[in-house]
């Protein structure tokens, strides 16, 4: 009988470790899908004052770009304008009075979780991330409810003694929950948690990762509705789309591994403390006249990854509109800005793929700009942010594609993936130039 008693003693501390754990996955989830709710109505409400169109219109994948096509080109520079304003003095705010910004994958740490994430600070940034969005920076807003759900169940989880094992499992579920209630995609952030951010599988993983991400799009849905962010036209998978995947995969991989090292050397030299006002301020009032003449440049990219999908852009704008991206992503991250790359990475991708789509249809015609632009968005995605697993998941998510569409993407994404390890192989293996001259 004695005997017993330890295995008993056990047995309820391991039940109280489960119970603690879940509650924390539970009330994580639902706290990241009323942190989408309320980031996604400052959004809006941002852009409908920035740019001055209906906000029943924001139900509406185009709502965005329609909204910044009806300005006028005086109002799209005055919102871009204001943006460099908030976003220089923002961050440079933070940066001299705020404690300093701990990330996603700091919290979550490498093995244990790492050092818990300043809540004012955490806030106010992730605030700022939303409310440049809306003033049209071309970086996403998916960061912004990541950081508050990670923050959010950081807290709970230590208030509720969760074991130290469990902890960095209920910051990255957290996370990909912030992730699923923003964009309505619970499969994608679950995924994002398991592929991202914890680097491993495990059976206990996926069912608190997908229970946390399925609650926070579920949450989401009550206010914001369960809506695809994209419209995708059906098409047929041929062996030209096929072939097509096949061999353009690869230059999705290499473009990646370029626009990673440009946005690396941009962030590597951002100004400190109040250096950011001019540069932010000059960046955005560039971004801004540009705009006038463009105005499916501001923004995370949306609008002009629904055109691509509807194969209504032609391939001059195609072209110039990748370029000033690029060039737009790229100079906000050097001003000092903050934001995601997963949208703009999206666009980047369907942007790319309309022109190689058109090479491909002088030999072979017949193939869609729409399947070209989804298949190069989950390929250059894929590969940018380093979840091949993740990226096939959205873009499913996202477009609510035919379980058809998964075989192109599936042929892209690996020859994407390969291809930028390649590219990171070989960038590794040369030998450093040495200083002296």
């Amino acid at each position: 009988m004695t005997s017993d008693g330890p295995q008993v003693a056990i047995s309820s501390t391991r039940a109280v470790t489960i119970l603690r754990t879940t509650i924390a996955i539970v009330a994580g989830g639902i706290a990241a899908g009323l942190c989408a709710i309320m980031l996604d109505l400052l959004l809006h409400g941002v852009q409908h004052l920035a740019f001055g169109y209906d906000l029943v219109r924001t139900a509406t994948p185009e709502s965005f770009l329609a909204g910044v096509t009806s300005a006028t080109p005086k109002r799209r520079f005055k919102a871009l304008a204001l943006c460099g304003l908030v976003a220089g003095f923002g961050w440079a705010a933070l940066d001299r009075f705020g404690a300093p910004l701990v990330s996603i994958r700091a919290a979550v740490g490498p093995v244990h979780p790492g050092p818990a994430m300043p809540f004012a600070t955490t806030i106010a940034h992730a605030l700022l991330q939303i409310v440049t969005a809306g003033l049209g920076s071309p970086l996403g807003r998916e960061v912004a409810p990541r950081e508050i759900a990670t923050l959010l169940a950081s807290r709970l989880a230590r208030s509720l003694s969760v074991h130290r094992d469990d902890l960095r499992l209920t910051l990255a579920c957290a996370a990909g929950a912030g992730l699923a209630g923003i964009y309505s995609v619970p499969i994608g952030g679950a995924l994002f948690a398991i592929e991202v951010l914890l680097g491993r599988f495990s059976f206990k993983a996926a069912l608190y990762a997908f229970t946390s991400s399925a609650i926070a799009a579920e949450t989401a849905a009550l206010v914001l509705g369960r809506r695809h962010q994209y419209e995708l036209a059906s098409f047929t998978v041929g062996a030209s789309l096929l072939g097509w995947s096949l061999l353009c995969g690869p230059l999705f991989g290499i473009a990646a591994c370029l626009f990673g090292r440009l946005t690396a050397a941009s962030a590597l030299h951002t100004p400190q403390g109040w250096k950011r006002v001019p540069w932010c301020i000059l960046v955005f009032a560039g971004i801004g006249a540009a705009a006038c003449l463009f105005p499916a440049l501001p923004g995370n990219g949306r609008g002009p990854t629904q055109l691509a999908f509807d194969g209504e852009l032609g391939l001059r704008l195609a072209a110039a509109l990748l370029l000033l991206k690029v060039a737009a992503i790229a100079a906000s991250l050097r001003a000092g800005t903050a934001g995601g790359l997963l949208t703009p990475g999206l666009t980047i991708g369907a942007l790319m793929a309309l022109p190689l789509g058109a090479v491909w249809s002088l030999f072979l015609p017949g193939l869609p700009p729409g399947a070209c632009a989804i298949v190069g968005a989950a390929a250059f995605l894929a590969s940018s942010m380093a979840m091949p697993l993740t990226a096939v998941a959205l873009a499913m998510e996202f477009t609510n594609a035919e379980p058809g569409t998964l075989l192109p993407l599936a042929l892209a994404v690996a020859g994407s993936c390969a291809a930028r390890h390649l590219c990171s192989t070989i960038s590794c293996c040369q030998p450093k130039r040495s200083k002296a001259r």
